[in-house]
Parts: structure tokens; sequence; C-alpha cells
């Protein structure tokens, strides 16, 4: 990875929020720059503030918040990023990426992004919906694109308490695939 990367994540509403934290320090540590931008729902269980603190920039939550030094935003954001990085992915935004529909910041910058941009998709979500087969037809149309690396979600204790493969890659294991991509 180049000293001074642009990595763009993006943080979808999942528990599996918190760690995308420590994925930010690691970028930091390493010296790249970070912007997050959060979906509404990931804004439920990691404050903005906390990406902000961490990053050093500000955190992009509304396409529509008009701020004077920006013009169009998805696509200074798009322009920016050397690489993206969504991390936890939930299944709803794995399958707006999958079909194009582009109805919020996130999915607006990911389908904005120059061909040559790589997005590393970190899944996280209950076992059933992983194997859900709409969610696997998804994962599948994803992987036919070079532009799109998918890690598996890991197996082990789920948040809703049972066990099984849909626990976010760790932060580490995010990272250096990420550091691959670049």
């Amino acid at each position: 990875m180049k000293k001074k990367a642009n990595i763009l994540i993006g943080v979808c509403g999942g528990i599996a929020a918190y760690k995308t934290c420590e994925l930010v320090r690691l970028f930091i540590k390493s010296g790249s720059a970070v912007k997050v931008i959060m979906s509404d729902a990931a804004t439920k269980f990691v404050t903005p503030l906390t990406f902000q603190s961490l990053s050093g920039n500000m955190v992009y939550c509304d396409m529509f918040t008009v701020l004077e030094e920006e013009s169009i935003r998805h696509i200074n954001l798009s322009d920016w990023a050397d690489i993206c990085v969504v991390a936890p992915l939930s299944a709803n935004t794995l399958s707006k990426v999958a079909n194009g529909i582009c109805d919020n910041l996130l999915t607006t910058v990911i389908c904005a992004l120059d061909k040559k941009t790589k997005v590393l998709l970190a899944p996280a979500m209950n076992e059933n919906m992983w194997n859900n087969p709409i969610i696997s037809e998804n994962v599948k149309k994803l992987k036919k694109f070079k532009k799109y690396i998918l890690l598996d979600p890991a197996k082990g204790a789920l948040a809703c308490g049972s066990y099984g493969q849909g626990r976010m890659p760790q932060p580490k294991d995010i990272f250096t695939a990420a550091k691959k991509n670049i």
C-alpha cells in the first residue's frame, strides 16, 4: 500500500460497526488518510463523532446536506478514494451495490467510483441472511467483477446468540486485504 493512500470507509448498520473503529486506527497508523461514510443505520451503533475523532476528518452521513467547501459530494469522495472499504457490509447494502441501487450516499459513491478503484466488502450478518438464496445470487453477481473484492464472513458467535458464519472479518484481516489491493 502506498504510504499516503486515501481510504474511503463505508460503515453499514450492524453491531460489528464498533470493529470498524479499530480498522480506521490501523489505516491512520499506516500513514493513510481516511474518510468515513456512514449509513443512517450505522449511526445507531457508533456515532459519527467517534469516526471523526479517529480519522481527523468530517464524517459523511447524508447526500443532501450542503457544505460550502464541497460541490458534488459523491463525485468528490469517489475521485478522492484510492480504495473503498465497506465494513461492516449489511445484506441491504450488499444487495443495493449488486443491483446498482443508489439511494443513499454510500451506494451512490460506490457507483460513482472509477472502474479501476477497488471496493473491498466485509460482510457481517446473521448466518441465515448470509445463506439466503437472494444474497447468495447477489454475492455471485459481485464476484463477476474484478472491481469488487468480497471477503467471506467468519464463523463464530453471532450477536443474535447463534453460532455460524456471519461475523465481520477481523479489522487486521480487512486492513491486510486492502493493502494488497491498492
